[in-house]
């Protein structure tokens, strides 16, 4: 390549400096509405002390039937863009990333563009199962990076409690509600975003599913009936994944970026269980101190969960100027994902966004003359109804597959 080429023929103009992707907005949603393992046990046939004991959660939120995924993604967002200290018609593209969208078609990204004010922005789905988010946040690095936005707002968001099978104690106990979001903003400034690393393992793609719904098998009388619109997952091979996967996933991730776990403040994996996210600390080789857990709270929000824990960990004080951060995450395709962060945004900034944004101010246009049918599942509307609680005894096996009770649940 020639000198003129390169910019280096005398008198040329100095490199324009590379523009980087940086965090400067955060914010988080969840529903008011707690169901704790006590309540399930008045549902299905576990008790506290197994669930607590194979996957650290202890409660998670459900949505009420007037909240939607679009209704706390938009929330989420408002609460990042406040903490970014921007007007929403500044954000270039808007990336929510769920499994759970309110339709298949529009896109949920498209409600949340109108419900927060923005009136400019490309909007659309990521659809990476958990991993959603982070790829979502590369994929926001990157329009940053090659100059076609300026600010990004990226979303994690879903309404999990709706597609469960309230009788199948190896999912339900799992997953819950919830919404996180980030703002990524170009900057000249060293720091931000560092290395990235997505993969996807194909052979896994039936290993956590939504059998029907979509194109291979329409929603029908049977498909319901055979309630194969439920996920499915198979335990012991996806947190055999899972186990090995976050951890290799991260570290790469941490190489790319030219560092090394111990240059590391604080990794944020994927809440899904605390086994895996013990294993992962073991398998990088550091204490538990320096993974950020919040599992006890919410269960598996999917594609919320990371940003839903990096904001909660900025504004509990564990992320501060100039620390490194990785969040990583795996979800169903198989796929993975980790991104290594500088943190540069002030963390005080965040901690007055939950109460400047209120839930009840933030709308999500309805259609016109379409009455929906209540969307809480009959097992959760019933939940308050149904007396007694039972501990039958459970066998110690992997989280999300436990053994028949010795006897029937009693109704």
């Amino acid at each position: 390549m020639s000198h003129e080429l390169n910019g280096n023929r005398p008198g040329a103009a100095a490199a324009k400096p590379r523009i980087r992707a940086h965090v400067t907005g955060w914010g988080r949603y969840v529903p008011s509405q707690v169901l704790s393992n006590a309540d399930l046990e008045r549902m299905v046939d576990t008790n506290d002390e197994w669930i607590v004991s194979r996957t650290g959660i202890r409660e998670r939120r459900v949505a009420a039937a007037h909240e939607t995924t679009a209704s706390m993604a938009a929330v989420a967002g408002l609460r990042a863009i406040r903490t970014a200290g921007i007007e929403p018609d500044e954000i270039d593209l808007i990336l929510l990333a769920t499994l759970t969208p309110d339709y298949w078609m529009p896109s949920t990204a498209a409600l949340v563009k109108e419900a927060i004010g923005n009136t400019r922005a490309a909007a659309m789905d990521v659809a990476a199962a958990c991993s959603g988010f982070v790829y979502g946040f590369a994929t926001a690095q990157a329009w940053i990076e090659s100059g076609l936005a300026k600010h990004v707002l990226v979303i994690g968001a879903e309404l999990l409690t709706r597609f469960l099978d309230y009788s199948d104690r190896s999912t339900c106990i799992l997953f819950g509600d919830g919404a996180g979001a980030a703002v990524l903003s170009a900057s000249t400034e060293p720091g931000g975003s560092l290395g990235i690393e997505l993969t996807t393992e194909p052979q896994g793609a039936y290993m956590i599913w939504l059998p029907a719904g979509g194109a291979k098998s329409p929603p029908s009388a049977e498909t319901i009936a055979r309630g194969e619109h439920f996920i499915r997952m198979e335990g012991k091979e996806t947190y055999r994944f899972a186990t090995r996967t976050l951890a290799s996933t991260a570290l790469e991730s941490v190489r790319k970026s030219g560092l090394e776990p111990d240059d590391i403040r604080l990794f944020i994996p994927h809440q899904a269980n605390i086994r895996i996210i013990e294993a992962v600390a073991k398998g990088l080789n550091l204490p538990m101190e320096r993974m950020y857990t919040n599992v006890d709270k919410y269960g598996n929000t999917s594609a919320a969960s990371v940003p839903i824990a990096m904001a909660e960990a900025v504004n509990e004080g564990r992320i501060d100027v100039g620390d490194r951060i990785t969040i990583v995450a795996f979800g169903a395709g198989f796929t993975s994902g980790a991104v290594t962060i500088e943190w540069t945004a002030d963390p005080a900034r965040g901690r007055a966004a939950d109460a400047a944004v209120q839930a009840d101010d933030v709308h999500v246009r309805l259609p016109v003359d379409w009455d929906s049918v209540d969307p809480i599942p009959p097992a959760l509307a019933e939940l308050m109804a149904r007396p007694g609680t039972v501990n039958p005894p459970l066998d110690d096996v992997v989280p999300g597959e436990p053994e028949p009770a010795s006897r029937p649940l009693a109704r």
